[in-house]
């Protein structure tokens, strides 16, 4: 019986809109993304603040409006990724499942024939007391 990788089976009907909203997703909940993030966001307004060319003066309405917009496009693409993982996930739990039910069957297969192997050995034992 051939064995397949069900993660690689299921990465490889993913669209690429759907791999893209994946690495969007996963870039978004990283340690990187926040660092750059705070950057950013610091150096707008340090820069917004001081410098005599500034196109976002304070209370840097433009920031608040791209902020927003991050907000409003970045959390449809991680309610698309963490479907997706739902999805996956009851996948393994449907696989996970028919493999304990592979393995019940089997245990319980042994079980009955250490039970007739037992019963085998009582009336081979019983057979050698008799003579």
């Amino acid at each position: 019986m051939a064995l397949t990788n069900p993660n690689e089976h299921y990465d490889s009907q993913l669209t690429l809109g759907e791999k893209i909203a994946d690495r969007v997703a996963s870039f978004g909940g990283s340690w990187t993304f926040i660092i750059l993030f705070l950057a950013s966001m610091s150096v707008w307004m340090i820069y917004n603040a001081a410098a005599p060319g500034r196109f976002d003066p304070y209370p840097f309405i433009f920031l608040n409006l791209v902020l927003s917009c991050l907000a409003a496009l970045q959390a449809p693409v991680i309610m698309m990724s963490q479907n997706r993982q739902a999805d996956r996930d009851r996948m393994d739990d449907q696989l996970d499942y028919e493999v304990n039910v592979r393995a019940e069957m089997e245990i319980t297969e042994m079980r009955m024939r250490i039970g007739e192997m037992a019963e085998a050995l009582a009336r081979i034992e019983a057979a050698l007391e008799k003579r």
